[in-house]
C-alpha cells in the first residue's frame, strides 16, 4: 500500500527539483560588436545579471599597480589588444564571483577565436551570442565624446549625456577628462584590430550548436536597438 505513495513522492520531488532548476537557469551572454555598442546596461537591468567588461577589468588591474599592470598600460595606450592569457585569467576570476551564479554578460570578451576556444575549454557555458553591427563613424562619435570624472568614475557624453556644466562633474564640480584610449586616433586603431581579429568570431559562433546566435542592427537609435534585443529575452 505504501509503494504508490512512495512513487508519487519520488516523482513530485523530481519535478520540484527540475522546475526549480529551470527557474534558476543561467543566462550567459556574449556581446559581439565594435567598441561602444552600448547594450550591456540594458541587459543588466532586464535580466538582473552582471555585465563583465574586459576594459573595466583591465583598468581595475591597472589601479593595483602590479607588474602585469605595466604591460597592460603600455599596450592599451597604443590601442592594441592585451595578451590573451592576461585577459582570460581576469575573466575567469570575475566569473567565479557569487553575483555570476545566475548568469553574466561578457561585454568585449572574447575578441579572438583563441580566446573563444579558451572560454569553451574552461567549461564556461554560454547560451547566447548577440552580434551588434555599428558603422565606424558612429563608433568614433560615441567613444570620442565620452568624458570621465577620474575620482568617482562618473561618465558623461558631450552629445548623449552631457554634464550640467561643460567639462565639470555634476556632483563635485571637478574637471572631467578624456581617457587616452578614447581618443579618435586610438579608436581607429581599435576598430582596425576588431575587424581583423574579432569579426571571424561571428562565423565561429554561428557554427556552435548549443548557442543561439542573434544578429542586431546597431546603427539605429540606442533605445530601438534595446527593444529589438529585448524580444529575445
Amino acid at each position: 500500500m505504501k509503494k504508490p505513495q512512495t512513487t508519487r513522492f519520488i516523482i513530485f520531488s523530481f519535478l520540484s527539483i527540475f522546475f526549480a532548476g529551470l527557474c534558476h537557469a543561467k543566462t550567459s551572454i556574449i556581446l559581439l560588436g565594435p567598441p561602444a555598442s552600448a547594450q550591456a546596461k540594458f541587459l543588466v537591468k532586464k535580466l538582473g545579471v552582471p555585465s563583465i567588461s574586459t576594459g573595466d577589468l583591465l583598468r581595475a588591474e591597472l589601479s593595483s599597480k602590479s607588474e602585469i599592470s605595466l604591460k597592460i598600460k603600455d599596450t592599451m595606450s597604443q590601442g592594441k589588444l592585451v595578451a590573451d592569457e592576461i585577459v582570460i585569467d581576469l575573466v575567469k576570476k570575475r566569473i567565479a564571483e557569487k553575483d555570476c551564479q545566475n548568469g553574466f554578460i561578457l561585454d568585449g570578451f572574447p575578441r579572438t577565436i583563441p580566446q573563444a576556444v579558451a572560454l569553451k575549454t574552461s567549461n564556461i557555458e554560454i547560451n547566447y551570442v548577440v552580434n551588434i553591427a555599428v558603422p565606424d563613424s558612429e563608433v568614433i562619435g560615441r567613444i570620442s565624446g565620452r568624458r570621465v570624472h577620474p575620482a568617482s568614475g562618473h561618465t558623461y557624453h558631450v552629445k548623449f549625456n552631457p554634464p550640467k556644466v561643460e567639462g565639470k562633474d555634476d556632483q563635485t564640480g571637478e574637471d572631467l577628462i578624456t581617457r587616452k584610449d578614447d581618443s579618435e586616433e586610438v579608436i581607429k586603431k581599435r576598430l582596425e584590430i576588431y575587424k581583423s581579429q574579432t569579426n571571424p568570431l561571428i562565423d565561429w559562433y554561428k557554427k556552435e550548436k548549443n548557442i543561439k546566435f542573434i544578429d542586431v542592427d546597431g546603427s539605429k537609435d540606442i533605445k530601438k536597438v534595446s527593444e529589438e534585443i529585448g524580444k529575445f529575452f
